[in-house]
């Protein structure tokens, strides 16, 4: 059995996504032998304190971080890709990074999101639209009529009962994946720009192969083949992208060899982690990095003087 790596810095806790709470994801990389954890929960800064609290308390090093999703919507690519951005417990603690970048997180999930599905069915479907399928716009107060947390199906539903869109292949038209008018969650490279760039954070690229991952299971995220990644490549390096994560449980090794040779070719440090969601689907420690490549990743978060 290989040992455990030195550093996992890919986990999600009940903040997001993940099934341990903030303490019980530190006890668990503390039972698989892990001395480093990045915590980078989907979209948000919440639960981050207390797992510090419980790293401190158990001695496990908390690297404090989130998992941002950018999307995009061309026709390369339609979907989302996702950045782990990496920062200083200091600069967790500062008021006014905490609320502008939670603001401009927010933006990509919950109503947010909802309000510009609604404005982008209602700009291509709509009745002024380019292809005027409503006799009326759809309205967030429908939406919100039927749930506080809107899916795909309340959108159905809305469509079906307040709209008389009777036929299933007609409805999936309008909000299905290949509608002009689907909208991924996330926000725009745009608006994360400004955060990389003028916050002291490191950010780096989550599982650039994941797409292209030959088999089935947990690990083959929805995401583009690695050769759309490359030719968005540029604009994350733009952005001030400055990692990669390469050692993913969902990477073979040829793949592993191309952003190895990619982090060569731009100066991106290598990161690593397991993704852990759970104890059984993604657990914790099955991916990371060593004590030395652990330190190269240290050295690239910028400090922050409160």
């Amino acid at each position: 059995m290989n040992p455990p790596p030195y550093a996992d810095l890919h986990s999600h806790t009940t903040a997001s996504d993940g099934e341990y709470s903030p303490l019980e994801l530190v006890l668990a990389a503390k039972d698989a032998g892990i001395s480093a954890l990045g915590v980078t929960d989907h979209d948000t800064l919440n639960g981050l304190e207390q797992a510090l609290e419980a790293g401190k308390r158990h001695n496990i090093q908390v690297v404090p971080g989130v998992e941002v999703s950018v999307r995009f919507k061309r026709p390369l690519f339609t979907g989302t890709l996702h950045l782990l951005c990496y920062f200083t417990e200091n600069l967790l603690k500062d008021p006014g990074f905490r609320q502008s970048f939670s603001q401009a997180l927010g933006q990509g999930r919950g109503p947010s999101l909802v309000m510009e599905r609604v404005h982008e069915i209602n700009r291509c479907f709509g009745p002024k639209g380019n292809t005027p399928l409503l006799e009326k716009d759809l309205t967030m107060e429908e939406i919100h009529r039927l749930s506080a947390n809107a899916s795909r199906r309340h959108f159905a539903l809305a469509l079906t009962h307040n709209h008389g869109i009777k036929d299933p292949d007609r409805v999936n038209h309008i909000i299905g994946n290949k509608s002009p008018a689907y909208l991924p969650s996330g926000i725009d490279l745009d608006t994360v720009k400004p955060f990389i760039q003028g916050f002291p954070m490191l950010a780096v690229l989550a599982h650039p192969a994941a797409g292209s991952f030959p088999g089935k299971g947990h690990y083959k995220e929805v995401l583009p083949p690695l050769e759309i990644v490359e030719q968005l490549l540029p604009e994350f390096l733009d952005s001030g992208v400055q990692g990669l994560e390469i050692n993913y449980p969902g990477h073979i090794p040829d793949h592993r060899k191309v952003l190895t040779a990619w982090a060569n070719k731009h100066g991106l440090v290598a990161t690593g982690g397991s993704d852990c969601h759970d104890a059984m689907d993604r657990p914790m420690g099955v991916e990371g990095i060593s004590e030395n490549a652990f330190h190269r990743f240290m050295a690239k978060i910028p400090p922050f003087d409160a």
